[in-house]
Order: C-alpha cells, then structure tokens, then sequence
C-alpha cells in the first residue's frame, strides 16, 4: 500500500507540474496533494512542512488570479482593462468545458480581455497592447510561481524519500 501511495504522490506532483499550464486541474492543490499521499505512504514528512506548504499553496492560488490584473493596472490599464483582464480569467477556467481553451486559453484570454476593455476605453492601440502585455506578465508571474511550488515540493519527497 505504501508503494502504490508513493507512486500515485509522484503522479500528483508531476501532473501539479504540467496542469500548471491549464485551468484545469488545479496545479497547487494536485501538488501539495502529493505530498500528502507521500507522507500517508511512510515518507518522512513533518507536519509543519504540509502545513507550510499548504499555506503557501494557498497564497499561490490568490495570487494566480490577482497578478494578471496588478500587472495590467501597473503597466497603465485602467479599470476596464483591469475587468477585461478579470472576465478574461473567468473565460479561460470557465470556458475550459466549452472548448478548447486549453494552453493557449490560459494566456491568452485575458491578454485579449486587458486588450479588449482598454480599447474600449481609451480607443488606443498602444496604451491597449501595454496593459495587455502587463496582463500577460502578471500570466507568466503566477505559472513560473506554481511550477517551482511544484518542482520544490518534488526535490522534497524525493530527498525525504532517499
């Protein structure tokens, strides 16, 4: 039992890694989870450590969705770029059953959203491309930020675990 528990724990690790480029599955929650079923299997795991990274995970995941629209708003996007940023976002997580929104959803939306709302706004092309652009940033911020939860958490169990 302890074998397959360790198994599975690298399955949710490696699949926390590459779910980071999709809406769905969470990547945050499948990681820490495999750390948890590696520590149900025997590995010696402290308690503060899941808690630890469970925290961090948790912060993680706040900031997945609040980077896209800081960044927008720092690279000069007003309010309706900042809302097109946050239905962008919707867009992609929700959309994911809809359609193939996928890797290039994840990105993509609210890039466009950012865009979109600001040209709405200012009916401006560059100052619409610049909040779009930070939009995307903020994207590429969050996913650099959950793939090395995802690989610290792996080079943890596999210390732990030799």
């Amino acid at each position: 039992m302890s074998t397959l528990l360790i198994i599975l724990a690298f399955v949710c690790l490696l699949t926390g890694i590459v779910a980071v480029f999709t809406p769905f599955p969470p990547a945050v929650p499948i990681a820490w989870l495999g750390l948890l079923l590696a520590r149900l299997g025997g590995v010696p795991l402290s308690t503060s450590l899941l808690v630890w990274s469970a925290v961090i995970g948790v912060v993680l995941m706040v900031l997945d969705y609040v980077l896209p629209l800081l960044t927008t708003r720092r690279f000069g996007g007003s309010k309706w770029g900042v809302w097109g940023c946050t239905i962008g976002l919707l867009i992609a997580v929700v959309g994911l059953p809809f359609g193939p929104t996928g890797l290039v959803g994840v990105f993509f939306w609210p890039f466009a959203g950012a865009f979109v709302g600001e040209l709405l706004k200012q009916r401006s092309f560059t100052p619409a491309l610049r909040a779009a652009v930070g939009s995307f940033l903020g994207i590429m911020a969050g996913s650099f930020a959950k793939v090395l939860y995802a690989l610290v958490l792996l080079v943890i169990l596999i210390v732990n675990l030799f």
